[in-house]
């Protein structure tokens, strides 16, 4: 191993606006200890106010970077061929009147939800249905069921999205985390794609 620098490139990280990027941030790296300082404090990138969200940097640029550095060394590359950096802005102080707003109209447009869908389907006939079938009586308003189902509708919420409130409930990700994660990924493979600048090349470019 000794004169050769093993490379594996991040798949996404943040930073801040005019921050400079070093490549211990976006790659984890095996070298002999007396290049590991040097590497790793390596400047590879600055973000500046041109930039937009999204930068893409390849491991060409990276290997350029060392081999200036360091001439004589060998490196190998594992993983990723480049990392996503996202500019984050600054975080703003959440208005309060906003937050109560957005609060509003999720739940009320959740309420809503949930209720068109148990007209659709006409869920309190059926549970009429099912009072006078066990009871024989005939009640517009079977509490004994409607209570229940709707504690268990609540219940179940909860143990589908794996969350109650910021606590996790276990370790197995939600349906919503599984779609969500892979929404990501072709979102980060779309833009691996389109923003990195050594990815493609048109018959003008020639």
């Amino acid at each position: 191993m000794e004169r050769t620098v093993y490379i594996r490139l991040r798949h996404r990280i943040q930073v801040r606006a005019r921050e400079e990027i070093l490549l211990k941030d976006i790659a984890q790296l095996i070298v002999e200890e007396r290049f590991y300082e040097q590497l790793s404090h390596m400047k590879v990138y600055e973000v500046t106010e041109q930039d937009r969200n999204i930068i893409i940097i390849d491991v060409m640029m990276v290997i350029r970077l060392i081999t200036e550095m360091l001439p004589n060394i060998e490196i190998q590359t594992q993983g990723s061929s480049q990392v996503i950096v996202e500019v984050v802005p600054e975080k703003k102080k959440v208005s309060l009147p906003l937050f109560v707003l957005v609060w509003l109209l999720l739940f009320i447009g959740a309420a809503l939800t949930i209720m068109n869908f148990h007209e659709d389907v006409s869920m309190q006939a059926v549970q009429q249905r099912i009072y006078t079938i066990i009871t024989g009586e005939i009640d517009d308003k079977p509490l004994i069921f409607q209570i229940p189902y709707s504690i268990g509708l609540g219940l179940g919420m909860i143990l589908f999205f794996n969350h109650l409130f910021k606590k996790r409930l276990n370790e197995e990700p939600s349906p919503l985390e599984v779609e969500m994660f892979n929404y990501q990924l072709d979102l980060d493979n779309y833009v691996a794609m389109n923003e990195n600048k050594e990815s493609m090349k048109s018959i003008d470019e020639r």
